[in-house]
């Protein structure tokens, strides 16, 4: 027999004996002869069952749990021989006289029992406090009916689990991964802290900090895994809103604590700079919760009334996850593709061996792909996706503009070989983003060429509309781009944010509260930029309006011209897709249309529709009368020496 077994049995041969003890203690205080038995048989017994046992029984735990004095033990003993013993509601009718108070009240705990005080009855002791027993609707507290809390006398019985009533608000851990060395190196220091803390009155709270929540969470479970204690997860969304409420949840877990070492993770995750209202009822919950508590969140919360030991959790490094992938994968790719690999995604263990476990072949360029994927969900939710169709062929700019345009895509290439092999990197991430500023008039080919570049690198593209970004409330502006760069960087995506004039307009001298903030918000997002891992591209059409001092910090700037005639028929050339049927096409005399390449692009795409009506190919008079349409959006109007000899 297994020792939780004969512990079991054990347990409940103690239970029975010591109800019957109470029975036989109520019966000889009421004259009740046919319920007395041998006092010095049922001590024996009772002394047996008690040898029989090959640990404490539930009952001597609980009444050193809660401090509980023998007055109160006897009571709660009382509450559960009525749901145990089908004699007890007889034995309360018989005391009572009346059929209708077959139940235990405090009145008859108090005649009944020589160690009674009455302090036991106060809410606040731990019958009442820790809701061991609960009281029924009756006219005085001394008569009304008690019964013992489910939950409780099931522990009595030896059967433990989660209150019923904390069923949605909390969850239990998953089963924890492997962590790296870097992650793992926290596990000791939390584990020794933990272990100092578990007999005292008032435990720190373990705070594990950053944007890797899987690790954080795996790393709470390792340290209870060690320490035997039990690991369950509260969503920070999920906090009891009423006072009512929020008083039970933390008096049950409380309890819990206490009978199961249950410990609780606070997952904050999810909180994007919450309401102080919120945050200060998050915060009076985990001040009123004094036991072992882990609180995994982006950032520190402030909590004046407990001791915080606080923990920075990151994702594994360069050098662990390239371990990673060569384990995932068994070394089916050379160095230089998992160099690769590493340097372009910053993915968590979990992350990867899902992307491994989860493609039927792992050629390589499935599996960048499958890493593509993986930073969509989130951002897709931020940010509009561009799919990335357009090459070299299909960009016309001068040779200077180009040059500075390869020369990012190289930047993007090859940083893990700059920053890590030959050591950039070393003395810290500050000023090693790659950033890049594309100026000029509207319809000029920057998003085009922010295109080319994610066709080029194999990477997502993400137009974040600045003007959209920025907020006229305080502190809005921030979380808005901090979610967009956070969600960016596991797949280190080009992203490009149209419209900068709307947040980096030359900054004004600080002359209220709004000039003031309107800096912190440029000056969050130049931080970010440099720290971020991927491209970040800017787009405006005035430059001049851009102050100086941003522009120092911006690693490339690409002036986009108005183009001239030789550019305009070079990009009429390239505008029809070769399964375009076309006839007589001429591209120096539509190139002496003053427009710019995103006009070019609408009359092309106009005339194409036009033609296919017409069921013909695209000719000149398509053009013009596409050319006509476009000019009337831009209140412009064609002249004779751009339409001559076109027909």
């Amino acid at each position: 027999m297994l020792a939780t077994d004969s512990w079991l049995l054990a347990n409940q041969r103690y239970l029975s004996v010591a109800i019957a003890q109470i029975q036989h203690t109520l019966a000889e205080r009421f004259g009740l002869t046919e319920w007395i038995q041998d006092s010095t048989q049922l001590h024996q017994s009772l002394h047996d069952a008690q040898a029989a046992l090959p640990a404490p029984s539930a009952l001597d735990q609980l009444t050193r749990l809660f401090e509980l004095s023998s007055f109160e033990r006897d009571l709660l003993l009382m509450c559960a021989g009525m749901e145990l013993d089908s004699r007890f509601s007889q034995l309360f009718v018989a005391i009572h006289g009346d059929p209708q108070r077959a139940y235990p009240t405090f009145s008859l705990a108090l005649t009944s029992f020589s160690n009674s005080h009455w302090s036991a009855l106060t809410p606040a002791a731990p019958l009442r406090y820790h809701r061991l027993i609960e009281v029924g609707q009756g006219n005085t507290i001394t008569l009304s009916p008690l019964r013992i809390d489910e939950r409780i006398l099931h522990h009595l019985v030896g059967s433990q689990y989660l209150d019923a009533r904390l069923f949605g608000l909390v969850n239990r851990a998953w089963k924890s991964d492997e962590l790296v060395p870097s992650q793992a190196q926290f596990a000791d220091a939390i584990a020794t802290v933990l272990s100092e803390a578990l007999m005292s009155p008032d435990p720190p709270v373990i705070q594990l900090c950053g944007s890797e929540t899987t690790a954080k969470h795996y790393l709470a479970t390792v340290v209870c895994d060690r320490l035997n204690l039990n690991l369950w997860i509260m969503s920070a969304q999920t906090v009891p809103s009423s006072p009512t409420d929020l008083d039970q949840f933390c008096r049950l877990w409380k309890r819990e604590t206490r009978l199961n070492a249950n410990v609780l993770l606070f997952d904050c995750n999810e909180l994007e700079s919450p309401e102080p209202a919120y945050l200060n009822r998050l915060t009076h919950f985990i001040e009123r919760t004094p036991t072992l508590l882990f609180i995994s969140s982006r950032d520190r919360l402030r909590l004046p009334q407990r001791t915080v030991v606080n923990f920075e959790v990151e994702k594994p490094t360069i050098a662990e996850q390239r371990i990673i992938w060569q384990r995932s994968l068994s070394n089916q790719m050379s160095s230089e593709q998992l160099q690769t690999l590493v340097s372009q995604f910053n993915l968590n263990t979990a992350t990867i061996r899902n992307v491994c476990s989860s493609l039927k072949k792992s050629d390589f360029s499935t599996l960048w792909e499958a890493c593509r994927v993986q930073a969509r969900p989130r951002l897709d939710e931020l940010a509009q996706r561009i799919e990335p169709r357009a090459d070299w062929d299909d960009l016309v700019l001068p040779e200077a503009q180009t040059l500075i345009l390869k020369e990012a895509a190289a930047h993007v290439r090859q940083r893990s070989t700059v920053y890590e092999t030959w050591g950039f990197g070393a003395k810290g991430s500050r000023g090693l983003g790659i950033s890049a500023l594309f100026a000029g008039a509207s319809g000029t080919g920057k998003t085009l060429a922010a295109e080319v570049l994610a066709h080029e690198l194999q990477l997502d593209l993400y137009r974040v509309d600045l003007s959209s970004v920025v907020s006229k409330y305080i502190g809005e502006t921030e979380k808005n781009l901090r979610r967009v760069f956070d969600a960016a960087e596991d797949g280190g995506v080009i992203l490009l944010f149209d419209e900068a004039d709307a947040l980096f307009g030359k900054r004004s001298e600080v002359k209220d509260s709004r000039d003031r903030y309107a800096n912190i918000e440029v000056s969050y997002l130049l931080q970010r930029m440099e720290c971020y891992p991927g491209l970040a591209v800017l787009t405006t059409n005035l430059k001049s309006s851009l102050d100086s001092a941003f522009l120092r910090r911006i690693r490339f700037v690409v002036q986009f011209p108005f183009p001239d005639s030789t550019q305009r028929a070079e990009i009429w050339r390239r505008i029809f897709p070769s399964t375009t049927p076309t006839q007589e096409l001429d591209a120096l005399k539509l190139a002496k249309l003053n427009i710019a390449g995103g006009n070019i692009r609408n009359i092309a795409l106009n005339a194409a529709f036009l033609a296919a009506d017409m069921r013909e190919p695209v000719q000149m008079k398509h053009l013009l009368q596409a050319a006509k349409t476009e000019y009337a959006k831009l209140e412009k109007n064609l002249t004779e020496s751009e339409v001559a000899e076109w027909i």
